[in-house]
């Protein structure tokens, strides 16, 4: 559950935006959209090396 502690004086608006920037830190949102289909734990895992050799590749300056 996500609390936004707004003053008495403060904009709607500010709140809103306090809030939508929580929900978003927060990855509710996408933990939602993962648990919508299953996906088998090796494809998980492969998808996570995959993306962890690109960070690496683009971190070291080989990929063009």
């Amino acid at each position: 559950m996500l609390i936004i502690d707004s003053k008495d004086c403060e904009n709607i608006d500010k709140a809103l935006k306090k809030y939508k920037k929580k929900f978003e830190k927060s990855k509710t949102l996408l933990q939602l959209r993962g648990r919508q289909t299953f996906t088998k734990p090796s494809v998980v895992r492969r998808e996570e090396v995959l993306k962890a050799i690109y960070k690496q590749k683009l971190a070291s300056g080989k990929l063009d």
